[in-house]
């Protein structure tokens, strides 16, 4: 294993994980302004944190709102994680093992963070800094993207074997026990914030997904709203409760105490030289400040 010391770079300002050859698309990583409230918006200039030529995706906020951490393959020609401090606009490189790594989340205790590794596509832990890599969880299938319930629980996206339909299941880290949920889902999956549920997108009905509410208590499922067409990747607001998704390059907003209102337009970045928006996160932080509160991923003109 290669060194785990974390290199960093200063800048002058799942999907799922790739299963062929084929070189991943070519994405970058962008902070935009986001103002929360009845009448929020998110608006530009976007703020390439990435910067790279290759393949950049699945971005993260640290519980402290501080930071992002993100996937890269800018070294070495595999993926790396990287986090991007949003204060000192500084890049670290935080793993340096010779797999891929993929989706970092920080872990529930917020000393460690998670990624789907390797050609297995298990469950690794790292310290903060990138040290002491490990296996945390090994499941019979191939795990694409996780979230985590508590710090024994974890809702995982399975992908299917031959064909079938990917599914969401429970995993209990610590005894290995598993629980299939549901099938026909979308890569996104989140814990809705104040609220102790997951969601996640039933994609059962063609053309017509759905973002579903889990409570791991009780297993009862609940759903919320259909998503806009062709759209799976969607984030939650802590600061209003409303979910965001994004459709081309237009982002949208829906609350579930305005579930009348259905999807209203936040913003739309097309001027801002990206296309095909897909993956989001938003600021955990509710009182952090507009600018880079939403996190996205787009392809560059």
């Amino acid at each position: 294993m290669k060194s785990l010391t974390a290199a960093v770079f200063t800048m002058g300002l799942a999907a799922v994980p790739a299963q062929t050859p084929q070189a991943p698309p070519r994405t970058e990583v962008y902070l935009a302004s986001f103002t929360s409230g009845p009448a929020g918006t998110v608006s530009g200039p976007l703020i390439n944190v990435s910067q790279s030529p290759g393949y950049d995706n699945q971005p993260s906020y640290t519980p402290d709102g501080q930071a992002i951490l993100f996937t890269s393959d800018r070294v070495d020609r595999q993926t790396d994680i990287f986090r991007y401090n949003l204060a000192s606009k500084s890049l670290t490189r935080l793993t340096h093992d010779p797999a891929n790594e993929y989706s970092p989340l920080v872990m529930p205790g917020g000393g460690a963070f998670s990624v789907v590794h390797g050609d297995e596509q298990s469950l690794w832990s790292f310290d903060l800094d990138g040290s002491h890599g490990h296996l945390l969880y090994q499941h019979k299938g191939k795990i694409g993207y996780h979230v985590w319930i508590d710090p024994s629980h974890v809702g995982i996206f399975v992908l299917g074997d031959q064909g079938q339909p990917a599914t969401l299941q429970i995993a209990n880290v610590k005894t290995n026990e598993t629980t299939v949920i549901a099938s026909s889902i979308g890569r996104s999956l989140s814990m809705r914030p104040g609220t102790g549920k997951m969601t996640f997108v039933d994609k059962s009905k063609q053309g017509h997904w759905s973002i579903k509410e889990l409570d791991p208590k009780t297993r009862a499922i609940t759903t919320l709203v259909e998503t806009p067409e062709g759209s799976e990747d969607y984030a939650w607001d802590p600061a209003t409760g409303q979910v965001v998704m994004a459709s081309g390059t237009q982002i949208l907003g829906w609350s579930p105490s305005r579930a009348a209102q259905g999807w209203r337009p936040l913003g739309d970045l097309s001027t801002e030289g990206v296309t095909s928006i897909t993956r989001l996160a938003v600021n955990p932080v509710a009182s952090a400040p507009a600018v880079g509160r939403l996190a996205l991923v787009a392809v560059p003109k």
